[in-house]
């Protein structure tokens, strides 16, 4: 296995929300970073991870860089590196990096288990990494190998059924109620931390008529514009809320909407309010309304409670399919290392067998000379088997490379192979 790979991870585990946020690479920053990355420090393979829990960098070097990343990181965003390297995780290991990207990537690692955007972002990841030409070999068969796997656990085990968290609940409760309608619309009220992530989630959906309204109207036209929503001003909120299907309100004021305001909603047919603030922003008697449904926190949570119960019951089930395929990615990388030095091997046989074979075949008929060249085929290839088995256990010790220059020195491969 290629022994070079490394990783630096800063996440929820090691980081306030404000550090993140400071350090999350933005979707133009990416190919800067990558770019930076290949030229400064000379790294061909480079991986970025940045999501609202975690900013990572996968590489490939035979050197620690993780204080150079880190730097690199910094000055993208401009910030002092001696104050924020401390939140940095290095991961310096081969086995270890490989194991927390194959976690991070099926949600084992993230805030919510199982997380479902997180296989989106690291597509995502990839898609820049392959951009800017930070892919080799390597890392595009290892990032193929981590999809495959992301898509046994989701076919084999329970672990992405369901939403685990309130948010990702809520919008899944979105979808069921309005799966009957055509065009649903959908008014999210108050965008605080809830709120905005129900806002996110939503993108991952088939809705698309969604409105954002806000006390403070440049935090609901910011998230409207990186969601590619409506935005609309506070003061429009009962316009909107009488056209909407569904309301989802995190505004902080109790019973913010009432059994009077509601009914001046002229509800026809039918209304749903999902009221995620802590206390009640929906009135407890909203729901004595014809047509008007109400499901509060604990509705939600419940919901959500179930989902990530079944998801930990399944996290077994998980790693097993990341260590089969950490195994399957390990037996690909091994022969990386020795392939090539067993075909030069070969190569320098075959011009000595055929050396030989010219010196004494040519008195011989062509029914002798068929037989010489079985003989002696057959004996090269059960030579070269010894030094294959070799290399194979040697790999599983991960003590490849000293046999590979014990080979290259005993038949001076390097040599042979620069005079072809």
């Amino acid at each position: 296995m290629q022994n070079n790979f490394k990783a630096i991870s800063l996440s929820y585990k090691s980081a306030p929300l404000e550090v993140r946020g400071s350090l999350s690479v933005g979707e133009g920053e990416y190919g800067t970073l990558l770019e930076k990355v290949k030229e400064v420090l000379g790294v061909q393979e480079a991986l970025v991870v940045s999501t609202c829990n975690r900013t990572e960098v996968y590489y490939s070097s035979e050197n620690d860089k993780s204080e150079e990343l880190i730097k690199l990181l910094c000055a993208l965003k401009g910030l002092d590196p001696s104050e924020y390297a401390q939140y940095f995780l290095n991961i310096p290991n081969k086995h270890e990096a490989l194991q927390h990207l194959f976690r991070v990537s099926m949600g084992l690692e993230s805030q919510v288990v199982g997380d479902l955007q997180i296989s989106n972002q690291i597509k995502r990841s990839y898609q820049w990494t392959a951009d800017t030409e930070m892919a080799g070999p390597f890392l595009h068969r290892l990032m193929h190998t981590v999809f495959f796997t992301n898509k046994r656990v989701t076919q084999e085990t329970p672990f992405r059924d369901g939403a685990a968290s309130v948010s990702y609940a809520a919008v899944e409760m979105v979808e069921e109620l309005t799966n009957d309608l055509l065009d649903p619309k959908v008014l999210v009220v108050g965008v605080g931390e809830i709120g905005a992530d129900v806002v996110r989630n939503l993108q991952n959906t088939d809705i698309t008529n969604v409105q954002i309204t806000n006390r403070t109207f440049s935090k609901a036209e910011e998230l409207a514009n990186e969601c590619e929503f409506e935005a609309i001003p506070f003061e429009n909120i009962w316009k909107a809320a009488k056209e909407a299907d569904v309301i989802i309100s995190s505004v902080a004021k109790a019973d913010f909407f009432d059994k009077a305001n509601v009914k001046d909603l002229d509800v026809l047919a039918f209304k749903c309010f999902m009221d995620l603030s802590v206390p009640r922003s929906v009135a407890t008697d909203v729901e004595s309304i014809p047509g008007v449904l109400v499901y509060d926190i604990d509705d939600i949570n419940t919901r959500a409670t179930k989902a990530l119960e079944r998801r930990k019951q399944a996290m077994p089930d998980v790693e097993r399919i990341i260590g089969e395929s950490i195994e399957e990615f390990g037996s690909w990388a091994q022969n990386m290392v020795f392939s090539p030095t067993i075909q030069k091997l070969k190569q320098s046989l075959e011009a000595i067998r055929q050396e030989e074979i010219a010196k004494s075949i040519k008195d011989l008929s062509d029914e002798e000379r068929e037989k010489v060249e079985k003989i002696t085929l057959s004996i090269m290839n059960k030579i070269i088997k010894i030094p294959v088995l070799q290399l194979k256990a040697a790999c599983k010790r991960d003590d490849a490379d000293a046999l590979v220059d014990v080979l290259n020195d005993l038949f001076d491969l390097e040599k042979k192979a620069q005079k072809k």
